[in-house]
């Protein structure tokens, strides 16, 4: 399938751009993150239990990886500014079921809603390839890329002041304003990206690669209720990886495939994309293990009983990092590639671990640590974002990178459920021990070297260019 070039109107300056398609991106990385510290006060004002309020995370988190590839292909092919203005709008409603929902069951239903916003950042990824010049694409994708972690972070400190002075409702209504904000702007100010590639999506493989996905992440997300060696749990991956291998030869054999399978071989593809299960499986776990680790009591003899909005702050260092890092990546692609920046993030992030499974008794230990965990996102969010686009075609650029947040989020969904485990089979009087923490801590160090030599395969920019 070739790309085809269309007449737009008139073309808007890339910061313009750039800055609209920031505000989109925030609202949605906000809601990733802010109704995770929030969790016990929903179970209580919903009137749930613990494995019912866990959906607001589980269904979220379905949909997202779902629906992101699915979103991404869509705009390949009928548009990038007209998908993410329907993207924009199907987030509204589910972030307004939320901040309107006063049951467990609306609640699940506005998040599984909300999931289908996953698509603005390979919609971004796209526009910004489309839009930009092309010396000033890469420092676009990184910027837009940080945000994904800024949001993480951000997410969780506001969670905290947001809890303690108003109700959940103003957790949705909140983001809901940033999100209606981020449409009108993108209606007005986002001009239609010139380069489409006409084609009908293939129903049959998204479906088999919704089943599969979703059943392999369902069960990865139910790990730490039914037990890794439950036959449930084994039962559902098994089917799942089944289910995913018969997407895989539809796929093959299909003329017009959602995701293309040649695209998926790609060296600088596959390589990074292993990287980002890699990285996923040791990063997410920070935005759980960090504030979990300071709000354990003085009483365990490792904990600082920090409040929500305390803990929250212990992520600030790493927010704010994120975000200049985000400002440099332009330049240091320039420089080095993205190779470079990527293993340096892997490197930076194993350092965070490292320090606060050795060395966690202080404050400032964490904050430093936070910091460089800060540095170690950013550089290596923005580097994956890089390397997909540079190795793609531009007509492939939203699915393309669509499965590159999915890879991130099966190695995030494993690696948080693992460290979940850890701590779970190290609990005294109903908290962690210290020992527990060091060793999910290492877990996720342990994961994000792997993540390291997995991007040595990465080709080096080069090579990339010759092939191109």
């Amino acid at each position: 399938m070739t790309a085809t070039t269309v007449q737009v109107g008139e073309r808007q300056h890339p910061n313009v751009t750039l800055a609209v398609l920031c505000i989109g991106g925030i609202a949605y990385a906000l809601l990733q993150s802010l109704v995770a510290p929030a969790l016990t006060d929903l179970r209580h004002q919903l009137h749930c239990s613990e494995s019912a309020v866990a959906w607001v995370l589980t269904g979220y988190l379905l949909s997202a990886s779902v629906a992101t590839p699915i979103v991404g292909r869509l705009g390949d092919i009928h548009g990038k500014e007209h998908v993410l203005m329907i993207v924009l709008a199907i987030l509204a409603v589910g972030t307004l079921i939320c901040a309107l929902a006063t049951s467990i069951g609306l609640m699940v239903a506005g998040r599984v809603v909300q999931g289908v916003g996953g698509g603005i950042f390979p919609l971004a990824f796209a526009i910004i390839r489309d839009e930009f010049p092309r010396d000033r694409v890469a420092g676009g994708i990184g910027l837009m890329s940080s945000l994904i972690g800024v949001g993480g972070g951000a997410g969780v400190v506001l969670a905290g002041v947001i809890v303690g002075h108003l109700s959940y409702h103003w957790l949705f209504w909140i983001p809901l304003v940033v999100i209606i904000v981020a449409a009108a702007m993108t209606h007005r100010w986002v001009p239609e990206s010139p380069i489409k590639a006409p084609a009908r999506i293939n129903w049959t493989a998204a479906t088999l690669m919704s089943i599969g996905l979703g059943t392999v992440l369902l069960a990865v997300s139910e790990s730490s209720t039914w037990g890794w060696g439950s036959a449930k749990l084994l039962g559902l991956l098994a089917g799942g990886a089944v289910v995913c291998v018969v997407w895989i030869l539809v796929e093959r054999r299909s003329r017009v495939p959602l995701v293309d399978m040649r695209m998926m071989t790609i060296r600088g593809v596959w390589t990074t994309n292993l990287v980002a299960v890699l990285f996923g499986a040791g990063m997410y776990s920070s935005f759980v293990l960090i504030p979990t680790f300071v709000q354990e009591p003085h009483s365990t003899g490792y904990g600082f009983g920090a409040s929500i909005l305390a803990a929250g702050m212990f992520l600030l260092p790493s927010t704010v990092c994120m975000l200049a890092v985000g400002q440099l990546t332009g330049r240091l692609e320039r420089m080095f590639g993205s190779k470079p920046p990527l293993l340096a993030g892997a490197v930076m992030s194993i350092a965070c671990f490292a320090m606060l499974a050795a060395a966690h008794d202080h404050s400032w230990e964490i904050y430093v640590a936070s910091a460089l965990l800060g540095l170690g996102i950013g550089l290596a969010f923005a580097a994956m974002a890089n390397l997909i686009v540079e190795n793609v075609r531009p007509d492939q650029t939203g699915v393309a990178t669509g499965m590159n947040t999915v890879m991130r989020t099966l190695g995030g969904a494993f690696g948080t459920e693992i460290g979940a485990s850890v701590l779970a089979s190290h609990t005294v009087h109903g908290h962690p021990t210290e020992h527990g923490y060091v060793l999910a801590f290492a877990g996720a160090a342990v994961a994000l070297v792997f993540s390291v030599v997995a991007g040595l395969w990465i080709p080096a920019r080069r090579l990339r260019e010759t092939a191109l």
